[in-house]
């Protein structure tokens, strides 16, 4: 039987590139059909503003360091160029050990009161030391004790999840294995219980706990320590920009998988899974409403960075109306989000048990992307480094836990914590010159309110957002020339994130590694013959990575050399 490829591959996102870049270098005709105009999903940058270029969903690049997706793939060769970011983070420091915060009035950080972490562990440790006496100690100490269990957390991420391959990097092979009973007591414990078993002051705690919080449980779950343990892997991998914007990644990965063969079709959903019997034999795609020319560099056309119209969401009603194509393969990945996989795109009878218990929750977090006149100057430190890295602005962990109560009451947080980004103090393609692009990324964000609906309520929340801001750098909003509030309605209309989370699921540890997305669906292939899954929805989750596209594709790989498929 002749068929259209050997791997259908649907969505563009950062995973499913990964897997199709992957498949196509090893010889197999990949076709790939996203449904926005142009590449990346949650990792790709369009210029909203006139000369400014915003990233629409992950704009760190941490986890994909430790990696070696990108030297597999001879990314740089591609045109992917990364930016190291030193320091790595900048808190500013609110003084005192209180752990309530709360919705009240806070203060604003004094000039100079600030600390950094940067990639070199030494120079992070005598910052601290002359800083905090003990504390540069107790993070040295901290740092040593689980670096080994952060490494084994890393290699765990670049498996197929099973009891077997677990046990190898956390058991048998760990650098653990003879301090377990030490260990694994800390390991199940809420991280915000964790750090208080190394660290005494709460300057030094917050921002630790402020970065484990962006996995997305709170500081006071169980189960959640590990979020708190890999952060040696920061120093081990750094933090890195690509330049020209997030979705550089994703131009670079077209750019593989087309000088393999591969073809790459924008605004071209698929809307379902061809099943025949119990196999899964291609799919149904709205028609695309232009081809792409064989030479085109992914730099020009659908594959660029779109401007203010480019990059929007496809119409629904236009879509309905738009004629269906059958395209056939031996092997179809999915990248998408594994509800729209397993439930929009399958009938009834070809869902797999237990698809509904899949949880997304109510929401994560919302996004402010602003267009500056000039660069962000913080009061706490009026220099560049303070701008380079991620920006971690909490008071304390009280301020967290009020924002998550304000998030269980169906409620916005009323006094954010927030992670601020200026990727322009070290890309200057992201900006005019002398102008700046911020980022400002607050917790927690409800999908559902208690009251209201997000249209009526997001111009507001993006001030709130915004005004707690200005109290790390005031005179911020008179340099707004321009913005973009995503909420997380916005994130799932434009980025299709049911319910706005930017995890797909919830990353809880009954939702993690051999139980993501369901029980018996972990390692990357579905319940019917032919469809596999990658993405977010899949282990390790969340994050740009590449780990989970990677898997998948040495999955499929070793299926179709042996003709599983």
């Amino acid at each position: 039987m002749a068929r259209d490829y050997d791997v259908i591959v649907v969505g563009a996102g950062h995973n499913a590139l990964v897997s199709a870049a992957y498949l196509a270098a090893a010889g197999h005709r990949v076709g790939v059909f996203e449904r926005r105009g142009s590449v990346g999903g949650a990792t790709s940058t369009a210029e909203i503003v006139p000369g400014y270029r915003f990233d629409l969903g992950g704009s760190a690049h941490i986890l994909i360091r430790l990696t070696p997706v990108v030297e597999e793939l001879e990314l740089e060769s591609h045109g992917l160029e990364y930016l190291e970011l030193d320091p790595l983070f900048f808190a500013p420091v609110h003084g005192g050990d209180a752990v309530t915060g709360g919705a009240g009035p806070p203060h604003t950080a004094e000039e100079g009161d600030a600390l950094f972490v940067w990639r070199d562990v030494a120079r992070t440790v005598r910052e601290l030391e002359a800083r905090f006496p003990g504390e540069g100690e107790a993070y040295h100490r901290f740092i040593s004790e689980w670096t080994p269990f952060a490494r084994a957390v890393r290699d765990a991420f670049l498996s197929v999840p099973g009891p077997f391959q677990l046990g190898k990097h956390f058991v048998w092979r760990s650098p653990l294995r003879d301090r377990w009973q030490e260990a694994l007591p800390r390991i199940l414990r809420p991280y915000g219980v964790v750090v208080d078993e190394y660290f005494s002051r709460e300057e030094v705690k917050t921002p630790l706990v402020w970065m484990a919080a962006q996995s997305g449980p709170p500081p006071t779950e169980p189960l959640t320590a590990p979020f708190l343990l890999w952060h040696p892997l920061y120093h081990e991998g750094g933090v890195a920009r690509p330049r020209g914007g997030s979705g550089a990644l994703a131009l670079a990965l077209v750019r593989k998988i087309r000088s393999h063969g591969g073809e790459v079709h924008t605004g071209a959903p698929v809307t379902r899974l061809l099943v025949e019997g119990s196999r899964v034999v291609g799919v149904e795609a709205a028609v695309p409403d232009r081809a792409l020319e064989p030479d085109a560099d992914p730099g020009t056309g659908p594959f660029r960075f779109p401007g203010a119209e480019g990059w929007r969401a496809p119409d629904l009603d236009e879509l309905s109306r738009a004629p269906r194509e059958r395209y056939t393969a031996r092997a179809v990945l999915s990248g998408a989000h594994a509800r729209e996989t397993l439930v929009r795109l399958l009938a009834p009878e070809h869902r797999p048990p237990g698809v509904e218990g899949m949880r997304a929750g109510n929401g994560f977090g919302a996004i402010l992307r602003l267009a500056l006149d000039s660069p962000v100057r913080y009061t706490a430190h009026g220099g560049d480094e303070a701008r380079t890295g991620l920006q971690l602005l909490c008071r304390d962990r009280g301020q967290i836990h009020a924002a998550y109560a304000d998030f269980l009451r169906g409620m916005p947080s009323r006094d954010p914590p927030m992670v601020a980004m200026t990727f322009s103090a070290v890309d200057d393609t992201l900006a005019p010159a002398g102008h700046e692009v911020l980022w400002i990324w607050g917790q927690y964000y409800p999908y559902e309110l208690a009251t209201g609906q997000w249209n009526e309520i997001a111009e507001g929340e993006a001030d709130r957002l915004l005004d707690a801001f200005e109290r790390y750098a005031p005179g911020t909003r008179e340099r707004v020339v321009g913005r973009l509030f995503q909420h997380p309605a916005w994130l799932e209309r434009e980025l299709a994130l049911p319910r706005g989370n930017v995890m797909h699921l919830e990353m809880s540890m009954d939702q993690m590694f051999g139980m993501r997305p369901l029980p018996g669906l972990a390692g990357y292939r579905s319940h019917l013959k032919g469809l596999y899954l990658t993405g977010a929805s899949t282990h390790p989750g969340g994050g740009i990575m590449g780990a989970s596209g990677r898997n998948a594709a040495r999955v499929l790989l070793k299926d179709l050399s042996r003709r599983r498929v």
